[in-house]
């Protein structure tokens, strides 16, 4: 699916902005003078009165300020804020027809911004208000697919608005869009977080690489302004430092309490006493628990033999690793036969002595089918069993090096070495790379990467999401707006034409957007529009453009180009919403007459078909372009950038019709893996 036109750095539409403004709010009465001081402290004076402000105006007035920079750290809170939307700003993010819209409205932001020492922060403002926008018949159209009025409305909750809604009147497309908005401290954005990283520069205050601000300490007070870009929102929001006071103005001087007396010396601090001295931690576990007539301990069941392998066994004990499940597990003297697993496991692990090394993933199912995988991806875990190479690639932001992130112990992603090597820096990923064999890694669509990528897209961090599968940390693809990955797979195995082809990939239930498009499949090599079934891939998300399933979304769909589809025309109430933390999400497609959705809680359960028949009117034969895309439609992210955001975990892309047998083994080793436990 086509994407907007223009980046916005990594912000919403109404990042926007420009002008270098205050806000003065309404004044209080003059001071009272000050008291005298307590005599507690050795020669203390009292202060003076506290200056008063003039008095009360009655309005909110906006005034000009000059950025001068200064130092952030500490906890600030707003008192004033004036922001104004007038002026055309930029929806081409989210793939409208036309690159800006004529907009009106205010903005209020409250709370407080936490700056820490170690360039970290917490913000726990609101920013709320409305907007109004007319849309001309040019903008009706969602990346190059015409769309009535009243469902343009869907596309801005990815800008990051809290609701909006489009209405026809006489002909006139009319919008209003409201926010609600926790965190971005005024700024309506996609990425608008409530914790992350700032840095300042200069007289600008960069929040999380992307929210920017020009700005001014003043003693305790801090002025935000935001930094010119693209127009339509200007003003500032004035803060305060929390327990400091803010001088008053206009109001008559308080007059001076009266000296302080001299107090009692202050005495001394009562001395510190030596710490109590800490002991050296308990030792660490050592080996497993020893094996009762040869039987293997301590081991994680895993269904159809999947990614365990118990490691040297002492006497029939199995020490550290999981047992094999599924073959039969031999360590020392003893033996017993792998327990647990699908009944009917296909080719179990056989842990020999102990040290088991031979794992087993869903491309060795897919292969078993007669459907080979010709993509697999995963920051998580080795999904071919004989795949020993890195996972992904991350880089770190202190010098811009580079690492492989290699499989560790069971075939789970060693977490441990990206975590020593982003200490005291961020990181992103870069690359996933492809286990097949076909070399189709994916890449971030960056500017600076070698795939290339439109201005505003960045990489995902590699720390944004930390989980467990079966007890090890491992880390997600966790992706917002602007950040997707691809990769021209058209002469490196892609199914071509009307070629079959199977999808799955495990996502989240828990973060995803109404962005166009959370995709994961094969896309246009040119990264543009083509009209057609130029696409096929799997789409999760809650974008109600095209297709819906029941209730609220998210929902499993394809995009085959030119809209969504649930399954049937219009809404499929077999395709229900998806709330699970982690979904396994399965599309294929024979290229000619028929095609699938199926999905399931990837912690449990069997797969559910939401639909299998026809392909779609239009749709036959299918015209893939062979190109592999991961969290955007096909036509990005060259010249444009992408609305969506989601989470992927891993997934394959298959050559074939894959049967319900083959998906229910890989729905099950899925489940083996344990996400979240």
């Amino acid at each position: 699916m086509r994407n907007g036109l223009i980046g916005i750095v990594g912000v919403s539409v109404l990042a926007s902005a420009m002008v270098t403004v205050g806000c003065s709010g309404s004044s209080s009465p003059g001071g009272a003078g000050g008291s005298s001081n307590p005599g507690n402290t050795t020669g203390s004076t009292g202060n003076g009165g506290s200056s008063g402000v003039g008095g009360n105006t009655g309005t909110n007035k906006c005034t000009s300020v000059t950025p001068c920079g200064g130092n952030v750290v500490g906890t600030w809170n707003v008192t004033t804020s004036c922001l104004t939307v007038s002026g055309d700003y930029n929806v081409a993010l989210g793939g409208l027809g036309c690159a800006t819209v004529p907009a009106t409205g205010t903005l209020q932001t409250t709370g407080s911004l936490i700056a820490n020492t170690d360039g970290t922060y917490t913000d726990n403002t609101t920013t709320t208000g409305t907007i109004n926008f007319p849309l001309a018949p040019n903008c009706l159209s969602i990346s190059s697919v015409l769309t009535d009025c009243a469902r343009m409305a869907n596309i801005f909750s990815a800008l990051g608005w809290a609701s909006a809604t489009c209405a026809d009147t006489n002909g006139q497309c009319n919008c209003t869009a409201t926010a609600n908005q926790s965190g971005g401290l005024g700024l309506i954005s996609s990425v608008a977080s409530t914790n992350g990283a700032y840095a300042t520069s200069g007289n600008t205050l960069t929040i999380d690489d992307s929210l920017k601000y020009s700005y001014c300490v003043s003693g305790s007070n801090n002025t935000l302004t935001v930094t010119p870009q693209l127009g339509a929102l200007s003003g500032t929001i004035v803060m305060q430092r929390e327990n400091t006071t803010m001088p008053g103005t206009g109001g008559a001087p308080g007059t001076g309490g009266a000296p302080a007396t001299g107090g009692a010396p202050a005495t001394g601090g009562k001395s510190s006493t030596g710490g109590v001295a800490a002991t050296g931690g308990q030792q660490g576990n050592t080996g497993g628990k020893t094996g009762v007539g040869g039987a293997q301990t301590g081991g994680v069941t895993n269904a159809g033999g999947a990614f365990t392998g118990g490691v040297t066994g002492v006497g029939g004990a199995a020490t550290g690793g999981k047992s094999g499940v599924g073959g039969a597990a031999t360590g020392g003297t003893g033996t017993k036969a792998g327990t647990g697993g699908m009944t009917s496991a296909t080719g179990g692990i056989s842990a020999t002595g102990g040290s088991g090394t031979t794992l087993k993933g869903p491309c060795d199912y897919y292969a078993e089918g007669n459907t080979p995988c010709v993509v697999a991806h995963s920051t998580v875990r080795t999904l071919v069993g004989s795949y020993t190479g890195a996972l992904y690639q991350v880089k770190r932001a202190s010098d811009s090096t580079l690492k492989d992130i290699p499989v560790g112990a069971g075939g789970f992603a060693d977490s441990s070495v990206q975590d020593t090597f982003c200490t005291g820096t961020t990181c992103t990923i870069t690359k996933v790379y492809d286990q097949t064999g076909h070399g189709n890694f994916v890449e971030a669509e960056t500017p600076d990467s070698t795939v290339g990528g439109h201005a505003g897209m960045t990489a995902a961090k590699a720390t944004q999401e930390a989980l467990t599968l079966s007890g090890h940390k491992v880390y997600s693809l966790y992706t917002t707006s602007s950040q997707a990955y691809w990769r021209d797979g058209s002469k490196s195995g892609m199914p071509l034409g009307s070629a079959p082809q199977g999808i799955y990939m495990v996502t989240s239930g828990k973060h995803f957007n109404t962005g166009c498009c959370y995709d994961y499949g094969n896309g246009e090599t040119t990264r543009t529009y083509v009209a057609g079934p130029s696409m096929d891939a799997v789409y999760f998300g809650s974008c109600t453009i095209w297709g819906t399933g029941a209730g609220s979304g998210p929902w499993i769909m394809a995009d085959m180009e030119d809209g969504m589809t649930a399954g049937t025309s219009g809404k499929n109430n077999n395709n229900p919403s998806q709330t699970a933390t982690y979904i396994t999400a399965i599309e294929k497609n024979n290229g000619t007459t028929k095609w699938a959705l199926k999905g399931a809680d990837a912690t449990t359960g069997k797969l559910s078909t939401y639909y299998e028949g026809s392909l779609p009117a239009g749709k036959n034969p299918m015209k893939k372009q062979g190109s592999v895309v991961l969290g955007s439609g096909g036509d990005c992210c060259y010249s444009n950038n992408t609305a969506s955001a989601g989470t992927f975990y891993e997934g394959a892309i298959v050559s074939g019709y894959p049967s319900d047998a083959t998906e229910d083994a890989i729905q099950a080793n899925i489940i083996a893996a344990g996400y979240g436990k």
